[in-house]
């Protein structure tokens, strides 16, 4: 099942009692988020939550909406992420049609790619309501300050609909918004980005830069923004994938971008790049607080909204969290994308306490001296996985779902001098344990049982396993052992 917008998936969720509604008064300010992350870190994450009285808003706010592995698969239509994955894996099958009779079998999956193209209609729900000039004032959303040095109150949930300049080719991301006033933001978009790429060129053509953020859009939607996409690639166009239908678009009122007609809540505005305040500190999924920095300002020019509009929100902290279960399904979809590239990579995962880039446990069929290296150097060229802090990389037969399995391999096949290799490059803004900003080491661990050609100066042991037979002739026989 797949929803036309977010009420829908509100519905579902209160339908099968995966949501809770709370109807007394909470605050904004520091209130939900400790309710919310006590919920978060409870067993399988909680359920979803829907303050129906915001302090200072009649909108009620939702959180925690893809805050479980369950809700989250079910926010994408499945019972699992690898139905995804699978239909990415046909989708990037390397064989070309050679025959007529293949290329007659080819063209279901050809016209099925038309049906996720966005379709464009005159207007849609987002725009039941208008706000304009004075009225269109940041005050009427109940926007959090998620933690107490926070700068101010963060937009936290929205999809970043931005153009570039000269192709005017859409990029959607998810970056965090900070409140200054009624009809100001701080723009927050790290260097690496998409987003910032558009804004450094608009900031060479010396010209403000249309940005409608959107809050409230199905969950294939607001999925979508936060996915790390090959580039040139249309979010949008993924999420119609996702959902097997295309997102209907509609054109804001003020500025000249398309935003999901289904959507709840519509910002519109224009960030200055030569116009720049300081945004910050905000506390991140590090543990820590972002650092203040400068960043562009962003200036409100319309709100529109649906009737009734819920507002959307997350936040991020220790982990785990909303945005983990989001992770997650990131890991397991993309999985083909990166065997397409390195198909001797088995699995890979990002555990929880990695926060995204800090940890990438990966699996490989090795199959030559330095194999290991090999993969580590190919995962930091590609994408987001660039911020990879720490590869360590396994034989096949190892589960990389089980840190403590990937552990036990890093202590016993690992000789730090011999086995770890050390390079410069790229980080994550958020990695305050770089020496620069931007910048900094990573290091690779090549845990793989060590072959001839990777410096073994003697008989390298042989690994204790049971054959096959017996684990089967022990499990048929279990009954009878009493055990």
């Amino acid at each position: 099942m797949t929803y036309k917008n977010l009420n829908e998936f509100i519905e579902h969720l209160e339908a099968t009692n995966d949501l809770k509604r709370i109807t007394v008064e909470v605050d904004p300010e520091l209130e939900i988020t400790e309710i919310a992350d006590r919920v978060m870190k409870s067993p399988g994450g909680g359920p979803a939550l829907l303050f129906e009285k915001v302090k200072g808003s009649k909108l009620p706010l939702l959180i925690n909406a893809l805050g479980s592995r369950p809700r989250m698969c079910n926010a994408l239509g499945v019972d699992d992420f690898t139905e995804i994955a699978d239909r990415i894996r046909q989708m990037l099958k390397p064989e070309m049609p050679t025959s007529l009779m293949d290329k007659i079998k080819k063209l279901p999956e050809l016209a099925q790619m038309a049906n996720y193209i966005p379709k464009v209609v005159k207007s849609g729900p987002c725009q039941d309501i208008v706000y304009q000039g004075e009225q269109a004032s940041l005050d009427l959303l109940p926007i959090m300050k998620c933690w107490p040095m926070d700068g101010g109150p963060y937009i936290t949930f929205a999809g970043i609909y931005t153009q570039d300049f000269e192709t005017q080719k859409r990029n959607v991301g998810m970056y965090r918004v900070q409140k200054l006033d009624a009809h100001h933001c701080a723009m927050h978009w790290q260097i690496h980005h998409d987003g910032a790429g558009h804004c450094r060129g608009y900031a060479q053509a010396n010209e403000k830069m249309p940005v409608a953020l959107v809050l409230g859009s199905d969950p294939a939607v607001t999925y979508a923004a936060s996915a790390p996409l090959p580039p040139g690639m249309d979010e949008i166009l993924f999420a119609g994938f996702l959902r097997n239908k295309p997102v209907e678009m509609t054109k804001c009122v003020s500025i000249d971008i398309q935003v999901p007609a289904e959507a709840e809540i519509i910002i519109e505005g224009y960030a200055d790049p030569n116009d720049l305040v300081t945004e910050g500190p905000f506390g991140d999924h590090t543990g820590y607080y972002s650092m203040p920095d400068l960043y562009p300002k962003f200036t409100v020019t319309a709100i529109t909204m649906r009737k009734n509009a819920v507002y959307p929100s997350t936040i991020v902290g220790i982990p785990p969290m909303e945005d983990y279960y989001m992770g997650l399904a990131t890991e397991r979809i993309f999985l083909p994308a990166i065997q397409m590239n390195l198909p001797e990579v088995v699995d890979y995962h990002l555990p929880a306490f990695g926060v995204f880039h800090n940890f990438c446990l990966v699996s490989i069929k090795k199959e030559y001296p330095l194999h290991a290296r090999k993969v580590m150097h190919a995962i930091w060229g590609m994408g987001q996985m660039m911020f990879s802090k720490f590869i360590i990389v396994v034989d096949q037969d190892v589960d990389v779902q089980n840190v403590d399995d990937v552990m036990f391999q890093v202590g016993a096949n690992v000789d730090p001098r011999r086995d770890t290799c050390m390079v410069d490059g790229p980080v994550d803004a958020l990695d305050h344990a770089a020496p620069y900003l931007y910048a900094g080491s990573k290091m690779g661990i090549d845990a793989t049982r060590k072959i001839p050609g990777e410096g073994v100066q003697r008989d390298y042991p042989l690994q204790l396993k049971m054959p096959d037979e017996i684990k089967t002739q022990v499990t048929q026989r279990w009954d009878e052992f009493g055990l």
